[in-house]
């Protein structure tokens, strides 16, 4: 069995705990606004055009976006970086794209895993079927689950999608027992308004189980912005600006009255 995957990133340290390696799964089901890995969306191997400029010269060449991965390909890139790994307490991280969008392959891949004793983790946008997790949750330390918005109009305007069943299987995988640690993506004008944080304190204050180790407030930034100019894709997020320092330290101290550890960034 084989798993697209378009980026493996070694020495992580923003994806769980310790230094880990990131395995970037392709395809998505959402098309988030601000997604900052637009070559994660498709959940096809994709030539793209890439154009890099230099002074005043442009320099065009075909880039490989999907390439194709075992889990015997995995472990191998894992057991590399092993004493890394261990002397930091670290481990291995899902990611993507969406990793559930290839849910057969993960299950594999996390059961390998586990089998040589790595911590695990899926950084997941929560959109897949409650069957999809279940099937992964024996083989699974940590989930990063993201929480976009709790409105199901607003989620679908700049995601694509319903949120309801995501907002399911987050109540689920509390229930479960794993760890989980939520990320919000901070976006400016889509779910930093006042009135909304303070209901999305309520929502993760009234849901909480042990289960809940950690929140992240993920500032938006553009630094996913030249990827959409090197692949020639339009970027929608125009002259939206990164949330000021002082915004996100408000915020902070608002998502500490959950009695969660709280951060900001990954």
């Amino acid at each position: 069995m084989k798993g697209l995957i378009f980026s493996i990133k070694r020495y992580s340290i923003h994806d769980g705990p310790g230094i880990r390696v990131t395995v970037f799964m392709k395809g998505c089901p959402l098309n988030c606004s601000w997604c900052h890995n637009p070559e994660g969306i498709s959940p096809f191997p994709e030539t793209v055009l890439q154009t890099n400029r230099i002074g005043d010269r442009e320099f065009s060449s075909n880039v490989e976006a999907g390439k194709y991965y075992t889990v015997d390909d995995i472990l191998e890139i894992l057991d590399k970086e092993r004493v890394f790994i261990n002397q930091s307490k670290g481990g291995v991280t899902f990611s993507g794209g969406e990793p559930m969008l290839q849910a057969e392959f993960l299950r594999e891949a996390l059961m390998a895993c586990k089998g040589k004793g790595y911590h695990t983790a899926v950084d997941t946008s929560g959109y897949s079927s409650i069957d999809n997790y279940s099937s992964i949750i024996p083989f699974t330390d940590l989930f990063l689950f993201d929480i976009k918005h709790l409105d199901e109009a607003r989620h679908i305007e700049s995601t694509g999608v319903s949120n309801i069943s995501i907002l399911d299987n987050y109540r689920q995988l509390l229930a479960s027992g794993k760890d989980i640690m939520v990320r919000i993506p901070v976006i400016p004008g889509f779910n930093d308004d006042p009135e909304y944080l303070e209901r999305l304190k309520h929502f993760l204050i009234t849901t909480k189980t042990s289960s809940l180790k950690k929140i992240n407030l993920l500032p938006y930034h553009k630094i996913g912005s030249s990827k959409y100019k090197r692949f020639n894709i339009p970027y929608r997020m125009g002259d939206v600006e990164t949330p000021s320092g002082e915004k996100m330290q408000l915020m902070k101290e608002l998502f500490l009255e959950t009695g969660v550890k709280v951060k900001i960034g990954g």
